[in-house]
């Protein structure tokens, strides 16, 4: 249980010293350290959910054949469809603001969060499945996930904070979006791990929609920013690929 409680604990820690960005980066720096920590944040979501979500999505499906792939694949759609009405609720809240810069960063807070709903269900998720095995192994491959999961929170939640503080033009409320952004991994790990000690064969579901929700973001709103025609862009491209081969050495190294 305390090991739980630990992976419960470090995602939203993470998220939230990430959030602190706002008080460390310079004004004068802020556009270039945006631009690398989107496209770290970017090339570590990819990473975590090829590797960490669709990879084991598959292999923990107890169909057969052709059919294994089921969860993994109506996963990923129900998730990019999720998205897809967050997309849509988001500009049906904003469209109504004379100010159109905030629609994007609206948009993007509400995505971020709400593509840590998953995250926070699959945390939880493979912890409830260690507890169903009752083995040392299976503990600490849920927390090796939930370190994987917490790392990319980081530049997670410097990237919300920073592109809020340009909106709000406001260190503290900058700060306090970041931090909130991440307060629901915890609770809704609590969700995930419930499901998993009491609906079987319930994680490949969870994983691979997690995974949706996350592709969905990196597509739509986090790539575009990356590789956008400015002298910044070929920065953000190199810090997308460091995230992704950080990412994958972590997840196959531990």
């Amino acid at each position: 249980m305390q090991m739980t409680l630990l992976g419960f604990l470090i995602i939203f820690v993470a998220t939230s010293l990430g959030s602190f960005a706002p008080f460390v980066v310079k004004n004068d720096k802020t556009q270039k350290f945006n631009v690398i920590s989107i496209g770290v944040a970017s090339g570590i979501m990819l990473a975590s959910l090829a590797w960490s979500l669709i990879l084991p999505s598959i292999q923990d499906s107890v169909y057969k054949g052709f059919l294994k792939i089921i969860p993994c694949i109506a996963g990923l759609f129900v998730g990019c469809l999720f998205m897809t009405a967050v997309e849509k609720l988001a500009s049906a809240l904003t469209e109504d603001k004379k100010d159109v810069d905030i629609l994007k960063p609206t948009k993007f807070f509400i995505a971020v969060t709400t593509h840590n709903i998953p995250e926070g269900l699959a945390v939880g998720a493979v912890f409830g499945v260690a507890a169903q095995a009752a083995l040392s192994s299976e503990y600490l491959s849920a927390l090796s996930f939930a370190i994987g999961i917490a790392i990319q929170n980081v530049p997670e939640g410097a990237a919300v904070s920073l592109l809020m503080q340009g909106l709000l033009k406001n260190r503290k409320k900058a700060c306090l979006s970041g931090v909130l952004s991440g307060v629901v991994e915890p609770l809704f790990a609590i969700v995930g791990y419930l499901l998993a000690v009491s609906v079987d064969n319930l994680q490949p579901w969870l994983m691979s929609f997690s995974a949706g929700t996350m592709l969905f973001v990196v597509i739509k709103d986090l790539v575009p920013d990356v590789v956008k025609e400015d002298p910044l862009s070929l920065i953000g491209v190199w810090s997308l690929f460091i995230g992704f081969v950080f990412t994958t050495a972590l997840d196959f190294l531990i």
